[in-house]
């Protein structure tokens, strides 16, 4: 362990791999529902493809909706929600809409 401090580029670089692996592993546990993170955690995969389409707006970068959701997702959005997303059941949408009012 070092004592001198971390550089820009060193904490950038390590912030972009620990957002790597949390999109690596939310694509591997497609069990997980968009709603049970937004009941649990406040922001689901959504969430997180928007955070990627504002940062690329801020730098004014060429990225639509499609891409930073296929960026999250891994692949098309609609294509994901047809293959592994659920109808969000009673007792879901009723925690989403105590926890989360006006959310998402």
């Amino acid at each position: 362990m070092t004592d001198e401090p971390l550089t820009d580029k060193d904490r950038t670089e390590l912030e972009a791999a620990a957002f790597r692996r949390l999109v690596a592993h939310l694509r591997a546990r497609t069990d997980v529902q968009n709603i049970d993170l937004m009941n649990l955690a406040g922001f689901c995969r959504n969430c997180l493809s928007n955070w990627y389409l504002d940062a690329a707006k801020e730098r004014g970068l060429p990225v639509s909706r499609e891409e930073s959701r296929e960026a999250v997702y891994g692949m098309p959005y609609e294509k994901w929600k047809a293959k592994h997303q659920a109808e969000a059941n009673p007792e879901q949408q009723a925690a989403f809409a105590t926890r989360q009012p006006g959310a998402h």
